[in-house]
């Protein structure tokens, strides 16, 4: 058999994720980096000397500067090659640390687990992930909102059933979608706040090795807890946990963004299914290419995309709930390969979505000419009710206008049928000596801004009494454009 000697070698040979070679931001692609994650564990080793050195236990300025000075002095090869020596990824890295800062080797860690590390990264790298999102949904809410309200007033037909029914506007469609966004919103702020850190909790949570390091002082415990806490900027720790913090956390973290993946599926759904009929657009660039064969396709590839990272990011709520489910007593380990990839991929999905709705978002094009060709169509049949109502005024007997109407319809809605022609139901009125009384007043009975109800005061109201005061926080965010690279 021929060597494949060089075959799996080089970048181009090995499988990346799309999520990161295609989709996600470089700054949700970083939060979930190795950089990241092993600066943030020396870190949290810095921070945990720093109070330990506070609270009486014998460690040197000299080391903690020694441990500063090296936070992402990281030598990775010597780490990989410790890891395959002694098979575990923290010991590993606390071998690697040690190397460069030999005055502090004897107090890294010290008194520490695993989860220490481990935990508390996933935490910070959770809230700063929520950070990353929360300011990109609110700028997709500000773009939708520019939108809506700048088409408050374009009649269009909405539909039940995917069948045509009263009209609305398309502002007043944009709203439906902000308005499961700005649920999203609260749901994302929600999860955010509610993280805790993990905190300085010892093998099984119990902080007895802490306990041991400071002669059996609960006190000076406690306030080692707070102290490293208070250095990652977390407000509270979990007053409980096993080895590990509770794996809900994970669920319900996730949660939110399985939900603004099913948010987001929805509004590029309705996008994609207005594009066919040519009523909406997304954003078409001048040398875009919608089909190698049909050059005159322009195929809504960009919310298609939303909708197919969108399924992923649904589908991964499962991981976190069969991982927190299966958590044996105080913890086992067959979470750690499933969260390494279910946490990660969820925010790295979130992030592409997002990144793609407001590019999306920010260049809508809408077609009032084919939008009210499409109303015409339909308006006819929705207006019977009102000229029925005409007639009755003028004198006329409800139940043979009724009638008489009725049949008319169904001619009509036989030639649209039947015979592809368009909707002749007004002509066929105007053409009958029955609906005499009404025909002068047919134009203004058909004017379809009289069929919109109240929806232009329902948007200009919502994104007043709504959406301002949540995009409010945001203020400062807001303006930076999406830069989608397709």
């Amino acid at each position: 058999m021929a060597s494949k000697s060089g075959l799996y070698e080089g970048e181009h040979n090995k499988y990346r994720t799309p999520l990161v070679s295609r989709y996600a931001s470089s700054e949700m692609t970083y939060n979930f980096s190795d950089m990241k994650k092993f600066c943030t564990w020396r870190t949290l080793w810095l921070w945990l000397a720093k109070a330990e050195q506070k609270l009486g236990l014998e460690i040197s300025d000299e080391q903690l500067s020694e441990m500063e000075a090296n936070k992402a002095n990281i030598d990775f090869d010597r780490a990989a090659m410790e890891e395959k020596r002694v098979r575990h990824d923290v010991m590993a890295h606390v071998h690697t640390f040690a190397a460069c800062c030999p005055k502090a080797a004897p107090i890294i860690h010290l008194g520490a687990t695993s989860a220490f590390v481990g935990d508390n990264t996933d935490l910070i790298v959770l809230r700063d992930g929520f950070d990353i999102l929360l300011p990109k949904l609110a700028r997709c809410i500000r773009r939708l909102s520019n939108f809506a309200e700048k088409e408050k007033s374009q009649p269009c037909l909405s539909y039940t059933h995917m069948q045509p029914a009263q009209l609305s506007t398309v502002g007043k469609r944009a709203c439906i979608w902000i308005q499961d966004l700005l649920m999203d919103l609260r749901n994302l702020e929600r999860a955010r706040k509610d993280l805790r850190f993990r905190g300085v909790k010892g093998t099984t949570g119990t902080q007895a090795s802490f306990l041991a390091l400071f002669d059996g002082d609960e006190e000076k415990v406690e306030h080692l807890d707070r102290l490293v806490t208070e250095m990652a900027d977390f407000k509270q720790y979990y007053l409980i946990c096993g080895q590990t913090y509770s794996r809900k956390v994970d669920v319900d973290s996730l949660c939110p963004l399985a939900s603004l993946g099913s948010t987001v599926h929805k509004i590029c759904t309705d996008i994609r299914l207005l594009a066919s009929v040519k009523e909406l657009e997304e954003p078409f660039e001048k040398e875009q290419i919608g089909s190698s064969a049909m050059a005159y396709k322009r195929n809504p590839m960009r919310s298609e995309r939303c909708c197919a990272l969108a399924r992923h990011l649904m589908c991964l709520i499962q991981d976190p709930l069969m991982t927190a489910s299966t958590q044996w007593m105080e913890r086992t380990l067959d979470d750690s390969a499933n969260r390494r990839i279910c946490l990660a991929e969820a925010f790295l999905a979130a992030d592409s979505i997002l990144g793609t709705l407001q590019n999306i978002s920010e260049g809508l094009v809408v077609y009032p000419k084919v939008i009210e060709r499409r109303v015409k169509q339909e308006l006819p049949f929705m207006a019977t009710e009102n000229i029925i109502m005409a007639m009755v005024k003028a004198g006329g007997n409800r139940q043979e206008c009724h009638e008489q109407i009725r049949q008319l319809s169904q001619e009509a809605g036989a030639v649209v049928k039947q015979e592809g022609g368009d909707n002749d139901l007004v002509d066929r009125i105007r053409r009958s000596d029955y609906f005499a009384p009404v025909h002068t007043k047919l134009d203004s009975l058909l004017d379809p801004s009289t069929f919109i109800g109240r929806a232009p005061n329902q948007v200009i109201q919502f994104l007043k009494a709504e959406v301002e005061p949540e995009l409010q926080k945001y203020a400062s965010q807001l303006e930076t454009v999406s830069k989608l690279e397709l």
